[in-house]
């Protein structure tokens, strides 16, 4: 059986990612968790400690043969992937993009060897770490598993969830980049999530893609010809799923309803309104892969990295959602 032991990858190295690493290391004792790792490059992490006045902090290296026990005690555990530069911090370039595939890859193995149940990887610049015809970590792994298009992103809070249809496109092709299909298979993935993982029959509401739900032109509706012929298909499949709700009230009814998942037909029109509830106490959790993959629910912040005020929560949250898995 898979260790109940985490990895987490350092990410960008220009980022806020070590300093929300050794803060929910810092607060380790305030919240249960599985006993957990770094993945990164030990030099880096010990400047980076240093500059950050986390001096008491006390990091050891382990290898790839760790056991459990390695990672017990008051010592961060950092399995070392070489990298190398002369500040703490620097300006963030591609310079940095062999090392976080390293990263990944060792994850990856870890996970295939059963030595770890799943990985967090802080966060990384998309900008610098694929070329224009990738889209980010969600993607990168789904393609790394041979599952292109079965990705789903979720992003998590206790008290609400909210997944997009399409991710990381641009608005001028989220239209054509939908279909009956694509929009059944991603709801019965996180419609199992949820009863596999979180043993919860899930409601789920569907949103339409026009203001209103409304195009002008009914014959034309993307809401009649693509969205509600998939949910049609969903309930008879015994799947929990209302809709096409309009999108500018789903967040104000989702209590009321008692409404579990928003899922929405692109990026913006539901990450906008949950992370403005929600701020950072929500993860993102890649659905439709072999293994758990959680990211904090935020960006590199490289423009407060260093600064000492970056937020951990949405890390601290990502370590805790493990202890759903029994």
């Amino acid at each position: 059986m898979t260790n109940k032991i985490i990895g987490i990858i350092a990410g960008e190295p220009n980022s806020t990612a070590s300093e929300i690493i050794f803060k929910a290391w810092k607060k380790r004792k305030k919240y249960r968790h599985f006993p957990f790792f770094i993945i990164g490059s030990f030099s880096i992490l010990e400047k980076q400690k240093n500059t950050l006045g986390f001096k008491n902090l006390r990091l050891k290296k382990i290898t790839e043969n760790f056991k459990k026990k390695d990672l017990m005690g008051n010592k961060l555990s950092v399995l070392n992937i070489n990298f190398q530069q002369n500040s703490s911090f620097s300006k963030i370039s591609k310079k940095s993009k062999p090392y976080i595939f390293k990263c990944f890859d060792l994850c990856i193995k870890l996970i295939k060897s059963k030595k770890i149940i799943g990985f967090i990887n802080c966060p990384v610049s998309k900008e610098h770490l694929f070329d224009k015809n990738s889209k980010g970590v969600t993607e990168y792994l789904s393609k790394k598993y041979s599952t292109p298009g079965k990705e789903v992103m979720l992003i998590y809070n206790k008290n609400l969830a909210v997944s997009p249809i399409t991710t990381h496109i641009r608005l001028s092709d989220v239209v054509r980049s939908l279909n009956k299909k694509i929009i059944i298979e991603k709801i019965e993935t996180i419609n199992r999530f949820y009863k596999k993982v979180l043993k919860k029959s899930p409601k789920i509401a569907a949103l339409g893609i026009n203001p209103h739900n409304y195009s002008g032109d009914k014959k034309k509706s993307d809401e009649n010809n693509i969205i509600l012929p998939a949910i049609k298909s969903l309930k008879k499949k015994k799947i929990n799923v209302i809709g096409p709700v309009s999108p500018d009230t789903s967040f104000m009814i989702y209590k009321k309803y008692k409404i579990d998942i928003i899922v929405g037909m692109y990026h913006d029109q539901v990450l906008t309104p949950f992370k403005s509830i929600f701020g950072f106490n929500a993860v993102n959790i890649t659905l439709g892969l072999p293994f758990i993959r959680i990211s904090p629910d935020h960006g590199v912040g490289s423009n407060i990295a260093g600064k000492k005020i970056a937020n951990p929560n949405s890390l601290i949250e990502s370590i805790k959602f493990f202890n759903n898995l029994k």
